[in-house]
């Protein structure tokens, strides 16, 4: 299984979401049997040529990888259970102190990868993870959630037979101290979440007054129009557009950076129906990312000089570079951009990218730290490795990945917001963009 390129969210769901774990859960030691020794020793020299072969360096993080590898395989072969094994891969890929190269788990690769690969949210809701608290963040109109009455600020307590707390503990644990924690916690959430059109799930609630509460929400077709990108799943895309604050300020959400003919369409007639907005906002929470070239055109209704750069890609054999593309008319007053932590990959790089140009002022949490197009495959011994193929550096001159994009104004969602109707991070663009005309 092969999933890549600047759609690396987007992509792989939960699965993607895994890029920077060195460390995970792990079973039982146990002895391997003959086979499943020679499986390990086959996923050594996977990932070892993987890496000599498709790193953006031909020398990786200036190593001497061969010597790398003939340090390391004697280990490998005398590697006697999964965990020693895992153990040695771990520390190979850790030599190149770069995010994005993990070894995951074949247990928690399974739990994670759901069938929300496809990026489907068919119960209608949408999740973070604050704390140790699930929170619902929306829900659509007309949704089974909808109809069941289900507001956002309403806890999960548990999916089916599940109870989500040893969950989010045990991916707490995990991605302690990795920018990737939200995006992985809302991806694991939803897959749970994810089912056939018709098919019911059962989820109990903790709702506004604290009482627990039993929904059963029938699985429904996703909103959004299928797309399909070259070999990919294919994707519903959605787009929104409206005016917030008193009526005079554009605002546009959208799920993913795919679909580019129908969304780059309605996104440039929503900035041009806004030509004497008093601001305007693009909400990037929960966008996982996508086609890049996407924020070069996005970037373009914003900003009227030529030569201007979101940043540059770096492959083996390519240099990228990310150059805005003016439009006849652009979008002179404020601009607010909105983040969370499951914002990556395109969406980093549009905020990230109009932020160093001193374009756009950015709201919300830090983002994923998840710009780097990266492959996720499974090896032969049944666990997955991901690692990546380019390099991104924004125009500010530093890598997104491991960094992020850091919001020019910090605004968390809480139950309490949720659950009084508010929304941080928007509330505190329009009020940004209202005191612009005093």
């Amino acid at each position: 299984m092969i999933r890549a390129g600047l759609l690396v969210a987007a992509v792989l769901g939960a699965a993607a979401s895994i890029g920077c774990a060195q460390t995970a859960t792990s079973t039982v030691a146990s002895e391997l049997t003959a086979k499943q020794h020679q499986l390990n020793i086959d996923s050594f020299e996977y990932v070892f040529a993987a890496i000599r072969d498709k790193h953006w360096q031909a020398k990786p993080a200036g190593l001497d990888w061969q010597a790398v590898h003939d340090e390391l395989r004697p280990a490998i072969e005398k590697a006697s259970t999964m965990e020693a094994a895992r153990a040695i891969l771990n520390d190979m890929l850790g030599r190149l102190h770069e995010t994005h190269f993990a070894i995951i788990p074949s247990d928690l690769y399974s739990d994670l990868e759901g069938s929300s690969a496809k990026g489907e949210i068919t119960t209608g809701m949408d999740v973070r993870v604050a704390g140790s608290d699930v929170l619902v963040t929306s829900v659509e109109a007309g949704s089974a959630a909808a109809r069941e009455g289900v507001q956002t600020g309403w806890q999960i307590l548990k999916i089916s037979s599940t109870d989500l707390a040893p969950v989010v503990a045990k991916l707490n644990e995990t991605y302690a101290t990795s920018t990737l924690r939200e995006l992985v916690m809302s991806r694991a959430i939803l897959a749970r979440l994810d089912g056939k059109p018709g098919e019911s799930v059962t989820v109990e609630f903790l709702d506004g007054a604290s009482q627990r509460v039993t929904k059963s929400l029938t699985e429904g077709k996703p909103r959004g129009e299928l797309s399909q990108f070259g070999y990919l799943y294919p994707m519903h895309i959605w787009f929104d557009s409206s005016r917030v604050g008193n009526g005079d300020i554009g605002y546009v959400k959208f799920n993913m950076f795919l679909d580019p003919a129908h969304v780059m369409n309605l996104f440039g007639e929503a900035v041009e129906s806004c030509k004497t907005c008093q601001g305007f906002i693009i909400d990037l929470r929960g966008n996982p990312g996508g086609i890049g070239a996407m924020a070069m055109g996005m970037a373009g209704w914003f900003i009227d000089q030529p030569d201007q750069r979101l940043g540059t890609l770096y492959m083996r054999d390519t240099t990228l570079k990310f150059v805005v593309n003016p439009r006849a008319y652009t979008f002179a007053g404020p601009l607010a951009i909105l983040v969370d932590g499951a914002s990556a990959s395109t969406s980093e790089i549009l905020a990230g990218g109009l932020k160093d140009l001193g374009r756009a002022r950015v709201f919300g949490t830090r983002t994923a730290a998840a710009a780097l197009p990266s492959v996720f495959e499974m090896l032969p011994n049944g666990d997955g490795f991901q690692y990546a193929i380019a390099n991104y550096i924004s125009e500010g001159g530093k890598p997104l990945e491991g960094l992020g994009v850091t919001p020019d104004v910090e605004a968390p969602i809480t139950r309490d917001a949720l659950l009084a109707g508010k929304d941080p991070a928007l509330d505190a663009a329009i009020k940004w963009i209202t005191n612009q005309r005093h």
